[in-house]
């Protein structure tokens, strides 16, 4: 077997680090780890530099051509995001898309796309390319990071990440920095920002990731599917202009708020025949909602190992004055009447609030 690897982040140490690190005590870049797999392996930065003005797309493309596999280690460092350097696309830098689709259109098989990034970036022609078979996004993953990518390539790691932001596609940079508001405004077109609010198209969505192996839920129900905040004595009920009846949490004391705690436990099935480990999100979302309210709210997560076809429950305890609350328009916490929905993947379990 034979093997390429191209790019110009596949044999750089100091892009494994980012800028908020000491110097580790060994470097192990993804080209060297790579090649403690497989002894027949060619190499080429395919870039002069990240930025990548001057690819050397010709050259890349021809030991493509001659490899039964290959990877790309792309992406960005800090010539092009750093603290006081910031970003001005979401596409990668230079040349390197074109670089990537003419060797990804040479190569025999469908190509490993590793990306290098503090950042999201917009990747959506390599998401529909049939010529890239999987995308690895990385981070900056430390000194030995090198060796954590190429056990993954060889699936003796199985990848169990999810991420931590919203990949937004280019059409987002057209939105000022210095409009910061969470909130989308239909008026004028603003989409919002941040999972809970952002409206628009998303490359990858916060929280996604694959792994070797695929995960099933099953809801086991909640200890309570119906909360009473109307016995309080001090609390007031309100109404606001959405006709939404509410309650304020500062009102309802911590007794009453302690004595709505509701359980709820997952049943988690690694369907896969690999050992992995995987998070469960638990996110929370209103079927009928004020304006400005989020459009769902991650409020736990666990991680669970499962080897194959091992099943776990995996359960969380929400305290309802602080999982199903949110800020008023005049930035008081409230928590109001209706149905919350408990959100695992594809599982949601209704629970009515009454105020």
């Amino acid at each position: 077997m034979s093997l390429a690897v191209i790019g110009p982040n596949a044999n750089s140490p100091k892009t494994l680090i980012g800028n908020y690190a000491g110097p580790p005590c060994k470097f192990i870049t993804p080209l060297q780890a790579l090649q403690s797999y497989v002894k027949s392996t060619m190499y080429h930065p395919g870039c002069d530099a990240v930025a990548c003005s001057s690819p050397s797309i010709e050259k890349a493309v021809e030991i493509a051509q001659k490899a039964d596999y290959v990877v790309l280690v792309m992406g960005l460092d800090q010539t092009q995001e750093r603290e006081a350097h910031d970003r001005l696309d979401l596409v990668l830098p230079g040349k390197q898309q074109q670089l990537i689709i003419c060797v990804a259109n040479a190569a025999k098989k469908p190509v490993v796309l590793v990306l290098l990034s503090g950042g999201p970036v917009d990747i959506s022609f390599a998401k529909y390319s049939n010529n890239i078979g999987s995308i690895l996004w990385a981070g900056y993953p430390g000194g030995a990071g090198g060796a954590a990518i190429a056990e993954t390539i060889f699936g003796d790691h199985n990848p169990g990440g999810r991420l931590p932001v919203t990949w937004y596609p280019q059409d987002f940079t057209k939105i000022p920095m210095t409009d910061m508001r969470m909130r989308p405004e239909s008026n004028s077109g603003y989409p919002g920002r941040t999972y809970r609010f952002y409206t628009g198209e998303k490359v990858f969505e916060f929280g996604y990731g694959l792994s070797y192996s695929t995960y099933s839920y099953e809801t086991i129900p909640v200890t309570r599917n119906k909360l009473y905040f109307n016995q309080s004595s001090t609390a007031h009920v309100y109404e606001n202009t959405d006709s939404i009846r509410y309650t304020s949490v500062a009102e309802l004391g911590k007794e009453l708020c302690d004595s709505n705690n509701i359980s709820i436990s997952i049943r988690v099935r690694n369907d896969g025949e690999m050992a992995g480990k995987h998070s469960v999100l638990l996110f929370v979302r209103r079927l009928k909602a004020s304006a400005g309210s989020p459009i769902k709210q991650l409020v736990a997560f666990q991680s669970v190992h499962l080897n194959g076809g091992e099943s776990a429950d995996v359960g969380f305890l929400l305290n309802p004055c602080e999982h199903f609350s949110g800020p008023n328009k005049d930035g008081l916490m409230v928590i109001e009447e209706g149905t919350h929905f408990l959100v695992v993947g594809d599982q949601e379990h209704p629970v009515t609030v009454v105020v």
